[in-house]
């Protein structure tokens, strides 16, 4: 009699999808009290930002683990130049597009 066991793939989705109720879960049952403290607010107020800008180094400045510099660079760059002089945001969004673009072509 042979028992087979679990493939360790859907061994690990479903660990992880356990774990993802139970943290969930967790989180719909916080005391209302501990959200409305001034501290967790401003925390969570700067979370996404946070992560949001590692996001963005992550994908603009790495390859296959290592840092790059190409045109990706030259397009944030851009962005955040327009950002200093106020450019409204489909502005920001475009300019970096094109100018990524631009030096991908030239390359």
């Amino acid at each position: 009699m042979e028992i087979d066991l679990i493939d360790p793939f859907w061994l690990a989705v479903i660990g992880t999808s356990v774990l993802a109720f139970i943290l969930k879960y967790l989180g719909h049952n916080v005391p209302k009290s501990w959200l409305s403290n001034p501290r967790i607010l401003k925390i969570n107020s700067l979370i996404p930002i946070a992560l949001l800008s590692a996001l963005v180094a992550v994908q603009s400045f790495t390859k296959d683990s290592r840092l790059i510099a190409d045109q990706r660079l030259a397009g944030v760059g851009v962005a955040v130049l327009a950002l200093i002089l106020r450019a409204p945001f489909p502005v920001v969004v475009i300019s970096a597009a094109a100018t990524s673009a631009a030096l991908f072509h030239i390359q």
